[in-house]
């Protein structure tokens, strides 16, 4: 399976996730033109998306569906919820209604539908399956609650949200509302909350940890890296970030290899490749 994070961060997001010739984009929360430049970045055409799921209504989730979507004519998966509060009007013809725990096929992969705490009107995370390989995108997560640590408990590769540092946050310019509203059980989990769930619930099937979706104000790449570093002795570690698309990886079994296929074409974060065999 192949994937890279195209955006992550507080103003837009964007994953991909492919088997063969069957690709997905799980939110598409920039916009059109920046998608076609970071997929050509890393060799990925765009009219291999088979589907594009939506995880939430928020625009950092959702600016560039509506032009992507009508132009390649991809269908979109979105919970009832999501859409109304979207207020989008897309043709009838993309837009298929899912439920929040929804079982999706599009070729070779499953996406199965995670539902989740966040302030939206019917939010869900994915995880997506070949029936051996697990990819994980767990973000805006208020908590981690018990589907939240299922998915990291089954991923081989899991995208996790570390929207933001306590201090900063506490300490920064962010009205007293939003501050709670983030903090608050329905927004976002912090760098802490983040290693706390990553630590208390990965096991060893776990290859690939990339944190995404990094507040622009309140986190810095360098604090999520130096937290979480000491920790991943026996995977490759990542950072996503909203400035840039990550390398694209390729993950194989049965040692579960993690290679890079396309290199970003700059970078501001980046680990070497290691393998990890199964125990």
């Amino acid at each position: 399976m192949n994937y890279c994070a195209l955006a992550s961060g507080s103003n837009g997001n964007c994953y991909y996730i492919a088997k063969g010739n069957d690709a997905i984009l799980i939110d598409i929360g920039i916009n059109t033109k920046h998608v076609l430049l970071r997929m050509a970045s890393v060799g990925i055409d765009p009219a291999s998306i088979k589907a594009i799921f939506i995880t939430h209504e928020h625009g950092d989730h959702i600016r560039g569906l509506s032009v992507f979507a009508k132009r390649y004519q991809v269908p979109v998966y979105i919970t009832a919820g999501s859409y109304k509060g979207s207020r989008l009007h897309m043709p009838e013809h993309l837009i298929h209604i899912i439920e929040p725990n929804a079982k999706t096929s599009i070729g070779g992969l499953t996406i199965y539908g995670v539902p989740k705490y966040h302030d939206a009107k019917e939010p869900c995370s994915f995880i997506v399956s070949d029936g051996s390989i697990n990819i994980g995108i767990v973000t805006d997560i208020g908590k981690v609650c018990d589907n939240v640590k299922r998915v990291i408990q089954h991923s081989d590769v899991l995208l996790l949200e570390s929207n933001y540092d306590e201090d900063m946050l506490e300490n920064g310019r962010y009205s007293y509302y939003l501050k709670n509203r983030i903090r608050g059980g329905l927004g976002h989990i912090s760098n802490k909350q983040a290693l706390a769930a990553f630590l208390e619930n990965k096991t060893n099937r776990l290859k690939h940890l990339i944190l995404g979706h990094l507040s622009g104000q309140n986190n810095r790449v360098e604090l999520v890296q130096e937290l979480f570093e000491p920790h991943c002795a026996d995977i490759l570690l990542s950072v996503a970030t909203r400035y840039q698309e990550t390398d694209l990886f390729q993950v194989d079994i049965p040692t579960k290899k993690i290679d890079v296929l396309f290199r970003k074409t700059s970078v501001v974060y980046q680990q070497t490749s290691v393998i990890i065999h199964e125990s």
